[in-house]
């Protein structure tokens, strides 16, 4: 699982270059430089694995590669080399003869990306958070392997998850096509015969074509058998693998790229670059990507939300007109609710969910916020959201269930942020200031406070009211308690019953009543 966790698609080159590794051979691919150019590279150092894997996304630098691995074959050496198929294609017209001790791999590849583009887009985010990258990674697993995150951590221990809908990087590789080598628009190395012993890539489509147990939106990875050599390779690794076969069709559905080249964009490239070099990356983004996050809404989008609304206001109520009038109440009529059904920002309400908002507090929807609902049908559990006057409730959407009571007193903020996940009976008292950022989960019975009632103790540092903050990705187990000052970091697991009054640290695991770090440097997945 944690060779799974740590590739970025189903962790095949990883398995198949630890068998290279422990027959004592050299594995060569691409990895990322301390400016994170790209260049090619081989080693038969297994601690370079972590190097090699994970997909790069920007044309490598070849110089002195294809002489290397040519003289680790002629002193007899066993080398296994990954790359997109132009590469390898150009390292067997070096090399002028096939080698036995050698195993070529090839990626489906949908094309290169420019390096000054890239380059470009980690500058405008150091520009953008003030700190210089320690971490980057296309494809990032944490928030799902279909969002196509990347996760980038800062030096100054700022962290960002950037999706594919948000990310300009990303979608313009996928949507612009203009960030690839005009050879990729007529693409030589396309089809069938394969130019490797192996052909490896991302099977998308795969929770529609595999069970399970193969799909957990870690990745699943296609292989494809290209030469006798590549079948007597594959065989000598494959019980380390959980595989079943599937038709060349089927890949061919969800891979495309295999037989066809990039379609060529309809833009003037000279003046696409030109821009690049002339204008902030944020500009330039603005000018020819759109990422769908910052597109303007489109008739069939407002339908789309409007439909979205209705159905699940239908599910929530049921036959229950009172239900049906709360719906209609917070969504349309009540001043203190600002919604907005046709961007989707709305809140449904199920049974059982009883709401006390002022008149003069505000409640901002940015998002669908799902509140009360049940995973038993028929529960009378009860779920409560208290806003007082002068109190402000910020969502940006996501999911609390029933038995919730969430009470925000007078003059007080609660944000709610992104695709949020709280379970069950969740208590919320907020009598100062809580964040909770983008994609946090709570187990059961899960208590945040930043206030102590109004009860007071005679110790010098005491406050009865301290900000709480919980970063984004973090994950609070069953019945822990998070008290007033807390302040925990981004990709945090709280382990079940802890109780965390402090500071966490970025990517930790804590665990106990008071909660202390017991792992560090962990990444999970809901």
């Amino acid at each position: 699982m944690e060779s799974l966790f740590n590739s970025t698609s189903g962790s095949a080159f990883a398995t198949l270059a630890e068998k290279m590794y422990k027959e004592g051979g050299y594995v060569g691919g691409a990895i990322f430089k301390e400016d994170y150019s790209v260049t090619q590279f081989i080693s038969s150092d297994k601690v370079d694995l972590e190097k090699i894997r994970n997909s790069k996304y920007a044309q490598s630098d070849s110089s002195g590669f294809y002489i290397a691995v040519r003289t680790l074959l002629n002193e007899g050496n066993k080398v296994l080399v990954c790359g997109i198929p132009c590469q390898m294609a150009a390292l067997r017209s070096f090399l002028k003869k096939d080698y036995d001790n050698l195993v070529i791999v090839d990626l489906i590849c949908l094309g290169i990306n420019s390096p000054k583009i890239l380059k470009k887009y980690l500058e405008s985010l150091e520009t953008k958070h003030n700190s210089k990258i320690v971490y980057y990674k296309a494809k990032n697993k944490e928030l799902g392997w279909r969002q196509l995150t990347t996760k980038v951590v800062f030096a100054n221990g700022d962290v960002e998850y950037d999706k594919k809908d948000t990310n300009p990087f990303t979608h313009g590789f996928i949507s612009t096509h203009a960030f690839s080598r005009p050879s990729c628009y007529e693409c030589k190395f396309k089809g069938n015969p394969r130019i490797s012993d192996i052909t490896i890539g991302d099977l998308w489509g795969a929770e529609n074509i595999v069970s399970d147990e193969f799909d957990h939106d870690l990745g699943t990875s296609v292989i494809m058998i290209n030469s006798e050599k590549g079948m007597k390779y594959y065989k000598s690794v494959k019980s380390a693998f959980r595989e079943t076969e599937i038709s060349y069709d089927v890949v061919l559905r969800g891979n495309p790229a295999l037989v066809s080249s990039l379609s060529k964009p309809r833009l003037d490239r000279e003046l696409f670059y030109n821009d690049l070099d002339k204008l902030s990356f944020e500009m330039f983004a603005k000018k020819y990507i759109q990422v769908p996050a910052e597109r303007s809404l489109t008739f069939k989008c407002k339908v789309k939300n409007i439909a979205k609304f209705g159905y699940n206001i239908a599910k929530a109520s049921g036959f229950n007109p009172c239900t049906w009038w709360k719906n209609i109440y917070y969504n349309f009529f009540c001043r203190s609710v600002k919604a907005n059904i046709l961007k989707g920002q709305c809140i449904v309400i199920h049974k059982y969910c009883i709401l006390s908002i002022s008149r003069k507090a505000n409640v901002i929807l940015e998002g669908f916020l799902n509140f009360g609902h049940k995973r038993i049908r028929g529960s009378k559990l009860e779920s409560r959201l208290l806003v007082e006057s002068g109190a402000m409730l910020l969502s940006k959407g996501g999911s609390i269930a029933y038995g919730a009571d969430i009470e925000v007193f007078k003059n007080s903020k609660l944000e709610l942020g992104k695709d949020i996940a709280l379970n069950m009976q969740v208590t919320i008292i907020c009598g100062e200031h809580i964040t909770l950022s983008d994609n946090v989960c709570f187990g059961r019975n899960v208590t945040v406070r930043d206030n102590n009632g109004g009860h007071f103790m005679s110790r010098r540092i005491y406050k009865d009211r301290r900000p709480v903050s919980i970063g984004q990705h973090s994950w609070i187990c069953e019945q822990a308690i998070v008290m007033p000052g807390a302040k925990i970091g981004v990709g945090v697991v709280v382990g079940a019953r802890s109780m965390v009054s402090g500071k966490l640290a970025n990517f930790t695991l804590a665990t106990g009543a008071p909660a202390e770090v017991v792992d560090e440097n962990i990444f999970w997945k809901a």
